[in-house]
């Protein structure tokens, strides 16, 4: 059988009631589904992921025969309002219940895989998050991106998304004090110049890349091609377009994968957004394209091959919305130094044909494969939670018929800054829409925002070496 289980059509959602007789609910099903895929690939232990808040994978390690025989699955709730440090907000309890209750797991089939560098026949499953009365719990956000993806449905339309991952190879640096560099090729040398696209220097990880292709197609990840970006030892994987969902649990895989990696390669793996002074952020831009659930045709395209005025609307969702959501793109107080002039990220909200100087881009393409581009989101963002952002911002535009700027000729970068600089800028606009509220979630907009002042807060104790040595004795 292959390393995952295909995504089903009508991806139901299975909710786990404890005043449900499971033998009469597709759960049962699913659970004889994930029991024959667990046999047949000998599987020894099972990773049981959940991503948190941060995109990162909370969860279980059981013994396959202790996973099949058990009835029900739990985490605490309160691991969905931590900070990126392991800390809880003052705030904790107007978010979780005070007796820090479990929530119900719900493993999705469709997200069977092997772990290819686990020692023993191990797979991975994703669990979605129930409360215990079989609600979808609001704090999960793979949730908050299957509500966007049904509000979509609801109004007849279905969204395709394609990831671009950057990722930062580093020397192996286990003092936090010392700045980071990148690591020693086969050659045996650091780069230290441009190497945008170069073949050469994507070579001198050769052994790493191979490893990386291989864990990922042990996966069945729809990575397509891999460049070697601006950055020293900096490489982009793009990947085919796809659901926004399946495609979110594939960045949230692979951000895993080349972590584990370059692990075995003696070296690490970064998805911050800018780790590194003298060299370029890292992102995760997401090409997106909306198309008829009566017909299949793509919506931003129309009859006379030309640009539609959905697709207008879509764009003008996005720069409506951009503001207050920046927060989901830039969601760590690293983010933001990615979002500054003059190093290729976007500053403002700007669009363009065929310019990647703007925010939002509509590549060149064949009119059938009209898409736009968000280059807004970082390497370090939640993958669900960026996706689900950037959809809802679009869904809001159609709905409400916004008319974007003219598109923007030549180089948008001597243009003023038009977003937050600051993590705590960011997110303290991130509750005043009550649009936004209705269609990602009021509680979880509170919960996130909370959870992020937090670490803005938490980073603000902390004094730079920048201020002892300008300061100390200057002021």
């Amino acid at each position: 059988m292959s390393a995952l289980k295909k995504r089903s059509d009508d991806n139901k959602t299975i909710v786990y009631s404890p005043d449900v007789d499971m033998a009469d609910t597709p759960a049962q099903e699913n659970a004889a589904e994930i029991r024959a895929w667990l046999e047949a690939n000998e599987i020894s232990e099972v990773e049981c992921l959940v991503p948190d808040m941060t995109g990162n994978a909370r969860g279980k390690f059981i013994p396959a025969h202790q996973f099949l025989s058990r009835g029900d699955l739990k985490l605490p709730e309160s691991i969905m309002v931590q900070t990126v440090t392991g800390e809880y907000t003052d705030e904790h309890w107007d978010f979780v219940e005070p007796t820090d209750t479990d929530m119900l797991l719900v493993p999705d089939p469709n997200t069977l895989r092997k772990v290819p560098w686990a020692r023993e026949p191990t797979a991975q499953i994703i669990a979605d998050c129930y409360k215990a009365s079989g609600e979808p719990h609001p704090l999960a956000s793979r949730n908050v991106l299957k509500h966007i993806i049904k509000l979509y449905a609801e109004a007849g339309l279905r969204a395709e998304v394609a990831p671009e991952v950057e990722f930062f190879l580093v020397h192996k640096n286990t003092d936090p004090d010392y700045e980071l560099m990148p690591p020693k090729g086969r050659s045996g040398r650091r780069e230290v110049a441009r190497m945008s696209f170069s073949i050469d220097a994507v070579a001198e990880f050769e052994d790493f890349v191979e490893d990386m292709y291989d864990f990922a197609d042990e996966q069945a990840l729809s990575v397509d091609t891999l460049i070697h970006e601006n950055g020293a030892a900096q490489l982009e994987i793009n990947f085919n377009h796809g659901d926004p969902l399946d495609m979110a649990d594939q960045v949230f895989v692979f951000k895993r994968t080349v972590r584990e990696t370059a692990q075995r390669h003696n070296m690490y793996a970064t998805f911050m957004a800018k780790p590194m002074q003298k060299e370029p952020g890292s992102a995760l831009h997401i090409h997106q394209s909306i198309l008829s659930l009566a017909t299949g045709d793509n919506i931003f395209n129309g009859a006379d091959d030309r640009p539609t005025p959905e697709l207008m609307h879509y764009i003008a969702g996005l720069q409506r919305y951009t503001p207050d959501l920046i927060s989901f793109y830039a969601p760590n107080v690293n983010s933001y130094r990615r979002l500054a002039p003059d190093i290729s990220a976007p500053i403002n909200l700007s669009w363009g044909y065929d310019n990647r100087t703007t925010a939002f881009r509509v590549p060149d393409s064949t009119p059938i494969n009209r898409r736009l581009e968000n280059r807004f989101p970082g390497a370090d963002a939640n993958p669900y939670l960026a996706i689900a952002a950037s959809l809802a911002s679009g869904l809001l535009g159609l709905e409400h018929k916004l008319q974007p700027t003219p598109p923007h000729q030549g180089t948008a970068n001597d243009d003023s800054v038009e977003v937050a600089r600051s993590l705590e800028e960011a997110v303290r606009r991130l509750n005043a829409n009550t649009d936004l509220a209705r269609v990602m979630g009021d509680l979880f907009l509170r919960a996130y925002a909370a959870v992020k002042l937090d670490e803005f807060e938490e980073f603000n104790r902390v004094i730079s070496s920048w201020e002892r040595e300008h300061l100390l004795l200057q002021v």
